[in-house]
């Protein structure tokens, strides 16, 4: 069947579903194949379960007209979101990074959400699968939409541009981020690139941080049309900013460039000094799109971390720092240092393993120790098979598990002090929380 064909089905039917334990009635069924699941076999179960359509790829489970057999469902779901996206006339932002992409899709969608109404990824939608359901889950209703774009390899965000076809782009930055898929930092900052490409490309509108070398570098490289320059403090930034506090949450004072005006101040409930990046990229984002100074600095304060993103937890004992839902060298460093800053009697940090890695795991690991032994803490914790791999070389607390550090916690409990929980997501260290 015809994509344009399919389009019609899917207006008459603007849901998509995925997965048939979360089947959502009138929906169309896109059977996606899995390393270990072939949704095929599962047609039935949703036309059952209430969808109206089941899109499959193996004429074996063609059961009725309700299923409609293609050469390839993944691909026939891309091409279903590329074909409404060019229906779509509203500003379309497209968000990638090694780190903090996820926390500045939710402050520029806190930002313009004061003024418009925005469709932002939700959860952890931004890979080839989650970026067309996002771009078909864009209504009529809505006026802007932000869409978060993830990648651990070359040409990821290249096929990501095409489904989500940005009109404006923002790269947090670029760092030691998926080193295994990329290849190395020069691989990461080819991958990442790949948003100025096709913003070059289509003459689009690019957000950089005029406080990053290499963005800067990227973006002159490529000779792009339409460049606005946030951060600190430049001469190139249409709005710069500095912080006032960090204590442990963030206050920050900016302003625009050319204005008369005082300073803006704004407090945050974000901590993590890496983060006012993150909130200057919203400010600039929001003042682009015409907000005024006081729903720009509502958004910013009135957004709330969650999803163990620079989340301040305060227990009945301790103070934790959660922030391990993603981890690489570059986020561990900057994370550290956050806390060599914070103000507090007594500090813990306990580190997990970095995924994906490849080949430079065990010097990156090693790397990280140094960084972290050169901040004062009563304790240093390392958890994980690669940082266990270096025990016998530094003063400090190795366990090979998350489950042999809640043993531990278990019998010696850790009482009144700032704890940074920081790792990779499959280190699963929020079950130490419980414990802390």
């Amino acid at each position: 069947m015809p994509i344009e064909e399919i389009y019609q089905l899917y207006l008459q039917h603007p849901v998509i579903s995925t997965d048939t334990r979360k089947i959502s009635p009138g929906s169309l069924f896109f059977a996606l194949k899995g390393d270990k699941f072939d949704a095929n076999t599962f047609a039935a179960q949703a036309l059952e379960a209430g969808a109206v359509y089941a899109i499959i790829d193996n004429a074996e489970y063609r059961l009725s007209d309700k299923t409609i057999l293609v050469d390839d469902v993944l691909t026939t779901l891309q091409n279903l979101a590329r074909y409404h996206r060019k229906q779509l006339q509203i500003p379309v932002i497209g968000l990638t990074g090694s780190n903090g992409k996820t926390t500045t899709k939710e402050l520029v969608n806190a930002v313009l959400s004061q003024q418009f109404n925005v469709l932002a990824t939700q959860g952890n939608l931004n890979n080839h699968i989650g970026v067309p359901l996002t771009i078909l889950s864009i209504n009529t209703l809505h006026q802007v939409a932000v869409i978060e774009m993830g990648a651990n390899h070359q040409k990821e965000i290249e096929l990501l541009c095409t489904i989500a076809q940005p009109t404006y782009g923002l790269i947090t930055n670029v760092g030691k981020a998926h080193l295994e898929g990329f290849g190395g930092l020069e691989g990461v900052k080819k991958g990442k690139g790949e948003l100025y490409d096709y913003l070059k490309a289509t003459s689009g509108t690019a957000f950089v941080n005029s406080n990053s070398p290499e963005l800067v570098k990227m973006q002159e490289d490529r000779h792009l049309d339409r460049v606005v320059y946030y951060g600190r403090h430049s001469l190139l930034n249409t709005i710069s900013g500095s912080l006032t506090e960090n204590a442990p949450y963030l206050a920050l004072q900016w302003n625009v460039a050319g204005s008369t005006e005082k300073d803006q101040h704004v407090n945050s409930q974000l901590t993590g000094e890496y983060n006012l990046d993150n909130i200057l990229a919203a400010i600039c984002i929001g003042h682009y799109f015409n907000l005024g100074k006081t729903l720009i600095n509502a958004g910013i304060e009135g957004y709330q971390p969650k999803n163990n993103r620079s989340q301040i937890v305060t227990t009945a004992t301790n103070t934790l720092i959660c922030d391990y839902y993603n981890a690489n060298p570059s986020s561990m460093a900057v994370a550290i240092a956050n806390l060599d800053k914070i103000q507090a009697d007594h500090k813990i940090m306990i580190l997990g393993d970095m995924f994906e890695m490849g080949p430079q795991a065990a010097a990156e690991h090693e790397a990280v120790i140094k960084i972290a032994l050169c901040v004062k803490a009563d304790e240093h914790i390392f958890v994980g098979g690669e940082f266990y791999l270096h025990r016998a070389k530094y003063p400090a607390t190795f366990y090979k598990t998350a489950e042999d550090v809640v043993a531990e916690l278990q019998s010696k409990s850790i009482i009144g002090s700032t704890v940074l929980i920081k790792g990779s997501r499959g280190m699963a260290l929020e079950r130490l929380v419980a414990y802390l």
